[in-house]
């Protein structure tokens, strides 16, 4: 057993935990801290899914420096189409067409979002990690913790105790620090599963994105470098087990269906993965000594793409707040001083949770009168463009002043 001291703990080594550290060490390099996570040492480097990152998120990613690594592999979003249909319709109308730009602050438009191999992102996290002599440790769960007036005690599988003013929880939906914290959370399950894998196709996307809304949820067609493009395919668990375990030639034929010709001939690439889809919203994202941030917080449906989104804008919220607090010379680790965190993110956080519920109760079914008016409401939107406008900037994740800094590219 080796006894370790540091400032900060944090638990979980994905893009939140990571960009998290980063953020605090940056703003305050004399705080020590140690990253723990239970994954085998480069899983990550097998991680074939991409995820949508918003402009918010990107220029969080350019103020830690992390952005210039991640550019290269970069695509765009530079226009998103909105459908409605069944999978058997021959012909699938477009309600809603996004063009996907926003006004950067000088007058020019930039893409509202790009989609990024999870990989680079992760790489470029940690190289930054590693520059800033920020400790990361693999194989490593936190098995128990144990408070105290000044620190917390974290036992580590391999027996080793760190001791810490402030243990942050980035270790996913299935937190066992937000378990062994006691914290209780709302949640339910749909009854559906989110099917990711990659395909090569024939045509060129041209950076479009394409959301089908199908009876069973929607079916995500996201661009990549190249003529390549991740989905985010939702079915049924039932429906979604049997595909992913199945035939691949039915598995082929059955997202061709939904795919459609647009693009060509089109080709799986890598593995097919399926994961259980469910609203997860903690009643409480700190106690004294303990935060929680990204899916540790709160998890939802990918329905609006928003979830990795979330999670960075949590991570931008506690740096900023740990960083300022320590400035001013408080405790890092006090209730008092993590509660501006949580007050700051709880509102957003809820109203996202229950937007992407409503949304997916909403379209993912085919009862005739719901989906005549829900179409009504799409075509209404597409005719507002003032409204179209409002919700391409809510999908960059801007906020206006009130929002942390490092969201609006600023260093804390």
């Amino acid at each position: 057993m080796t006894k370790h001291q540091v400032d900060i703990l944090i638990a979980g080594a994905g893009y939140v935990g990571l960009a998290t550290a980063v953020a605090i060490k940056k703003a305050a390099t004399h705080l020590n801290i140690m990253v723990v996570d239970a994954a085998p040492k480069n899983v990550w480097k097998n991680d074939q899914r991409a995820s949508a990152i918003a402009v918010a998120a990107e220029n969080m990613l350019v103020a830690l420096g992390a952005w210039d690594d991640i550019k290269p592999d970069a695509q765009p979003i530079n226009k998103m189409i909105v459908t409605d249909s069944d999978v058997n319709d021959p012909i699938r109308p477009i309600f809603l067409n996004f063009d996907g730009a926003v006004e950067d602050g000088n007058g020019e438009g930039r893409p509202f979002a790009h989609m990024i191999p999870n990989k680079s992102m992760i790489s470029a996290l940690r190289s930054l990690a590693d520059e800033l002599d920020i400790t990361i440790r693999q194989s490593c769960p936190v098995t128990g913790f144990e408070k105290s007036a000044a620190s917390v005690n974290v036992t580590l599988k391999s027996g080793d105790i760190v001791t810490a003013k402030l243990l942050i929880a980035a270790d996913g939906a299935r937190s066992n620090i937000r378990s062994m914290a006691k914290i209780r959370t709302m949640s339910w399950q749909y009854g559906q599963s989110g099917i990711v894998t990659t395909v090569a196709h024939e045509r060129p996307h041209n950076g479009q994105a394409e959301e089908h809304f199908l009876p069973s949820g929607p079916f995500a067609i996201l661009p990549l470098k190249g003529n390549r493009s991740s989905l985010v395919w939702t079915e049924t668990e039932e429906n979604a087990e049997k595909l992913v375990n199945g035939d691949d030639l039915v598995f082929e034929m059955e997202l061709e269906r939904r795919f459609g010709h647009r693009l060509g001939t089109i080709k799986q690439e890598g593995g097919r993965r399926a994961f259980p889809l469910g609203l997860t919203l903690a009643r409480e994202y700190v106690q004294d000594r303990v935060a929680l941030v990204g899916d540790a917080a709160h998890g939802i449906h990918p329905i609006a793409g928003q979830g990795l989104n979330l999670g960075f804008k949590g991570a931008a919220a506690l740096a900023q707040t740990i960083v300022e607090a320590d400035r001013l010379g408080m405790d890092i680790g006090a209730l008092d001083v993590l509660e501006r965190y949580q007050l700051w993110r709880r509102f957003d956080t809820v109203q996202m949770g229950v937007t992407t519920d409503v949304l997916n109760r909403m379209f993912s079914n085919d009862i005739t009168p719901l989906r005549h008016l829900r179409d009504f409401g799409l075509g209404l939107v597409e005719r507002m463009p003032k409204l179209k406008s409002y919700f391409i900037e809510q999908a960059a994740g801007l906020q206006g002043e009130e929002g942390p800094k490092l969201l609006k590219g600023q260093p804390i």
